[in-house]
């Protein structure tokens, strides 16, 4: 589970459990810009994501989160929301 901080092992593991998506955490650091719809990732399961972090942290995230298109952008937007609760 994260504390403060979303890293690219957690988004593939939050993908595989939130969006049935089984994306190499390597994948994601080596290309966080390859968009979500290139990994198998729509719009459904990035709320599927955003549901479950708001679940952990019981902190609402930005409505921006479930809009984000790449890893790399969402990555920044969660780790900035958290870092201001």
């Amino acid at each position: 589970m994260i504390t403060t901080e979303l890293t690219f092992g957690e988004l593939a593991t939050l993908m595989k459990q939130s969006a049935g998506v089984t994306v190499d955490p390597t994948q994601l650091e080596e290309a966080p810009e390859t968009p979500f719809s290139g990994l198998g990732v729509d719009s459904l399961g990035l709320l599927g994501i955003v549901g479950e972090l708001e679940n952990r942290h019981g902190v609402a995230l930005p409505t921006d989160a479930e809009r984000c298109k790449t890893p790399a952008e969402f990555i920044a937007l969660v780790n900035n929301a958290l870092a201001g609760v």
